[in-house]
């Protein structure tokens, strides 16, 4: 009997999300597949997992022993995977790794280049993913490792299974059309409330980043007036350049793009800390920790250059 992981690990989420749509959301699925999952999991079992309850699914006393020993199952396959990696005593592997657009232009070849240098057994693999699906992408099984986004004003879901290793926090400024600068230039700080006062460009309110923007404003008393909604950010800063509005600007958005752009610190204090997802148990594959050690130099090199280059808006931090 052949119990293929990605229909484990969506048992696994179903006995914590309780509904289709949740696990769905969670392991970045659709509902319908979820279903297919579940199904092909009971044929292949030759009993029922899960039954309904209303909107909810429950598992079943079946459902509920085959979870138990999928987590075991999981587990394994990741212990067994850091333990030949240990035996061959060198660090080399494959490793597929998840990446965001602003991470993939200025973190990622800094970080594999040092990787390379120190560790040219290990080949890094990686694929765009949506920045707010890294967590899942990670718990899906999709990719062993994940850059993301954490904002303290929307924070990103936990789960047991999954760690967060921060490489470096960044406070936000705000990006102003250069003809538009307040007096001072970018010396005198902006208030969230005075900000409120420009048309913003900003992503869509459903997004950690959109909900955390909104959240540290609402707490200034004060509602940005969104006139575009916009999720990538070399464009928002570009349509910023243009005088379309204003949008919030940290020193990795720096990068991307400065032309046009009066960086105005604010009073807030307003952050995001860049993280990477990655399972607690790969995390003790040599391979893993010696990429995640890169992601993180490499971060810190970007601070550096960023305060040498005075592009560095605020107080970041590193782990």
């Amino acid at each position: 009997m052949e119990l293929p992981g990605v229909q484990l690990r969506t048992l696994l989420e179903l006995t914590r999300s309780r509904t289709m749509t949740a696990a769905a959301a969670a392991l970045g699925y659709t509902p319908g597949a979820v279903s297919q999952h579940i199904a092909a999991l009971e044929r292949t079992t030759g009993t029922e997992l899960v039954r309904r309850a209303g909107r909810r699914v429950e598992l079943t006393d079946d459902g509920r022993i085959l979870a138990v020993h999928a987590e075991r199952i999981l587990g394994a396959q990741a212990e067994a995977v850091a333990a030949l990696e240990r035996a061959r005593g060198e660090v080399s592997g494959r490793l597929r790794l998840g990446v965001f657009g602003t991470a993939a232009a200025v973190l990622l070849p800094p970080a594999l280049r040092r990787l390379a240098a120190r560790h040219p057994g290990v080949r890094v693999v990686s694929r765009e993913v949506d920045v707010d699906q890294a967590y899942a992408e990670v718990l899906a099984g999709r990719v062993d490792l994940a850059l993301g986004l954490d904002y303290p004003d929307a924070p990103l879901d936990r789960d047991g299974s999954v760690e967060l290793v921060r490489l470096r926090s960044e406070r936000f400024a705000l990006a102003v059309p250069a003809g538009r600068a307040p007096g001072g230039v970018a010396r005198a700080p902006l208030s969230l409330a005075e900000a409120a006062a420009y048309e913003w460009i900003l992503p869509a309110a459903g997004s950690y980043y959109g909900r955390a923007i909104r959240t540290a404003c609402r707490r200034a008393g004060c509602e940005p007036r969104v006139v575009h909604e916009v999720t990538d950010t070399a464009t928002s800063l570009a349509m910023v350049g243009a005088g379309l509005g204003v949008a919030p600007l940290t020193g990795l958005m720096l990068r991307l793009r400065s032309e046009g752009i009066v960086a105005v610190p604010l009073r807030e204090t307003v952050e995001r800390h860049v993280v990477v997802a990655v399972g607690r148990t790969a995390r003790d594959r040599p391979s893993v920790a010696a990429l995640i050690s890169a992601l993180r130099a490499g971060a810190e090199t970007e601070v550096a250059a960023e305060a040498e280059a005075g592009a560095e808006l605020g107080p970041a931090a590193g782990p």
